[in-house]
């Protein structure tokens, strides 16, 4: 029998237009990706190089300069030259120049001198260029930062400098006192409402469905002066359970919407079951709603979390800036405000305060791709 061939055929004019569209379309959008994931990882890289730098090499260094570079090194320090006109054009180590050019540098070659002190006393510095590096590491930010104690800082020129570090302890269990249950508060109260507007029939259940809407878009800087005034008459001023309040009255709002748009999603023929095998609404609520309420409970917990962890207007309002009360945000804004420059501690306190948010969001994101609704129903 004779084997038969098929001529091959040429691919469509039309599919290689089409081949290149999504090669372009793939570009740009991995392009676009690339470009968000360096906008977001070059300052985190440098608060994370910072952190371990010492303070003298943060208040003269960039923090690229743990990189090897090429900088100018200082090889020998010499008297400026006898006869040379110093207020004209000066003739030194064959460089060229006046005062003002030998003050920011002159470069002669592979040789730059730079002109140290004032025009009368002064003296020549001369560098050359060379392959260097600034990656000096050490724990002293931190030990200050959490220690509280006093500590010994040798500087550059071999002498000491005596600080004393702060206590990162408080402000850290202030802020979990204060994110903990302003995080389980909004949710659970949410979680019972969002069910009701759901689930359940009551007289005026669309209008107050609206109101709580409408209040996502109600500015919270416009609630401080009656909250304030109202907590001044119950007590609640510089109170934990203010804050408490506060934040749940902040959050509800969104929290009641993203919930309702989960719940009011969920298959009713569970529910149509359960009320026939004579369960109650409370029953229904624990047993199916709340198991299956997962995804959307943890996605609210992450931002309410973060939310609160760092605020620092509304915890400033209500709970006040005594060193008693400081919650992290406050902790790091002093440091910042009352030590000038001291970024080393600044920037080991932002780096400690960012442990815990990692810890719950990478603990909770799992919830996002968990299925807990495949397979629940059938057909």
């Amino acid at each position: 029998m004779a084997a038969s061939t098929t001529a091959a055929q040429p691919m469509p004019t039309a599919a290689k237009p089409k081949k290149r569209s999504h090669l372009l379309s793939d570009i740009l959008v991995n392009g676009v990706l690339l470009l968000i994931v360096i906008a977001w990882l070059v300052p985190v890289v440098s608060l994370v190089i910072s952190s371990f730098r010492t303070r003298f090499d943060i208040q003269t260094s960039g923090w690229w300069t743990v990189a090897p570079h090429r900088a100018w090194e200082t090889v020998t320090t010499i008297p400026v030259p006898e006869g040379v006109d110093r207020n004209g054009v000066m003739q030194i180590q064959g460089a060229q120049g006046t005062f003002e050019q030998f003050r920011d540098g002159v470069q002669a070659g592979d040789t730059r001198l730079i002109w140290i002190g004032n025009r009368r006393l002064g003296n020549i510095e001369i560098q050359k260029q060379g392959w260097t590096t600034n990656a000096a590491f050490t724990l002293d930010n931190y030990k200050e930062v959490i220690g509280g104690k006093t500590f010994e800082i040798r500087k550059p020129d071999g002498t000491t400098l005596t600080v004393q570090g702060t206590d990162m302890l408080t402000p850290f269990l202030n802020s979990l006192i204060v994110t903990i249950p302003a995080t389980v508060i909004p949710i659970l109260i949410a979680a019972f409402a969002a069910y009701a507007f759901a689930w359940m029939k009551f007289p005026g259940r669309r209008p107050f469905f609206i109101m709580v809407v409408a209040l996502l878009v109600v500015p919270l800087q416009i609630a401080f002066v009656p909250i304030l005034k109202d907590y001044a008459k119950l007590q609640l001023n510089g109170t934990f359970l203010g804050v408490w309040l506060a934040h749940t009255g902040f959050g509800l709002a969104l929290a009641v919407y993203l919930l309702y748009n989960y719940i009011s999603t969920l298959p009713r023929e569970i529910l149509e079951s359960a009320f026939l095998d004579g369960a109650s609404h409370f029953t229904i609520f624990l047993r199916l709603i709340l198991p299956l309420s997962v995804p959307a409970l943890a996605s609210f917990a992450i931002f309410q979390f973060l939310w609160v962890w760092n605020d620092y207007l509304v915890a400033l309002i209500f709970l006040g800036g005594t060193p008693g009360n400081q919650v992290l945000t406050m902790f790091l804004a002093n440091i910042v405000g009352s030590r000038g420059n001291d970024w080393h501690l600044m920037t080991a306190g932002a780096l400690i305060s960012m442990i815990l948010p990692l810890i719950v969001f990478f603990g909770l994101q799992r919830f996002f791709v968990r299925g807990l609704m495949a397979g629940s129903v059938k057909g």
